[in-house]
């Protein structure tokens, strides 16, 4: 099982990623569309990317070829392992639907919040309905401080900055905690760069 990789971002289409991992050996990785733009910042850059390794086709027909799927952190491969246990959504249809964080997601389920859901394509609201119906109360670790939140979801670029810092060895709680007063104290800030110096500040004792 391929568990993780690490290599040079040469390219982004459509829906994958295409890593050089040094001496000639090169990996399509598919990605969720939430990524998609974030790793378009970072052509030519090395990246770690935690993944699931499947086959997709039909082994009936004996035709199957393996794919890996991979993830900015490992909290996000965890909820999307979770999220494709629902009756009716494939890998496919997942790594379309997830136009939003994984964090944004999970707390649309733990929230109840079909509206929120019905707005992802490909989920039509008999979807909404069944991924509420077997995941709430399974997701409020993926979550972080948005669980039971009545407020809007939370910006893009403060979901992507939590997810930057994540990575970065952060725990996704204290994460999301230290974004959400940054955000609280400087709503100007619109950049998850600008948010992360602003954490680090904060962590430093600043303002």
């Amino acid at each position: 099982m391929i568990a993780r990789i690490s290599g040079r971002l040469e390219e982004i289409t459509g829906s994958s990623a295409l890593i050089d991992l040094g001496g000639g050996l090169w990996y399509e990785v598919l990605v969720p569309a939430c990524d998609i733009e974030r790793l378009g910042r970072r052509i030519g850059q090395d990246v770690v990317l935690h993944t699931i390794h499947y086959f997709e086709g039909n082994p009936s027909h004996g035709v199957q070829t393996p794919r890996l799927i991979g993830f900015m952190n490992e909290t996000d491969r965890d909820f999307f392992s979770l999220f494709t246990t629902v009756k009716g959504i494939g890998i496919r249809k997942a790594l379309r639907a997830l136009v939003r964080s994984p964090m944004e997601v999970a707390a649309a389920i733990a929230n109840k919040d079909a509206k929120f859901l019905i707005a992802l394509p490909e989920i039509g609201r008999r979807t909404a309905e069944q991924i509420i119906a077997e995941l709430s109360g399974r997701v409020d670790e993926f979550a972080g401080e948005l669980a039971g939140a009545d407020e809007a979801p939370i910006p893009e670029s403060a979901a992507e900055a939590i997810a930057v810092l994540v990575q970065l060895g952060e725990r996704r709680a204290d994460a999301a905690a230290l974004v959400e007063r940054v955000v609280a104290v400087a709503p100007e800030l619109d950049s998850p760069e600008a948010i992360i110096q602003q954490v680090y500040r904060l962590k430093a004792g600043g303002r």
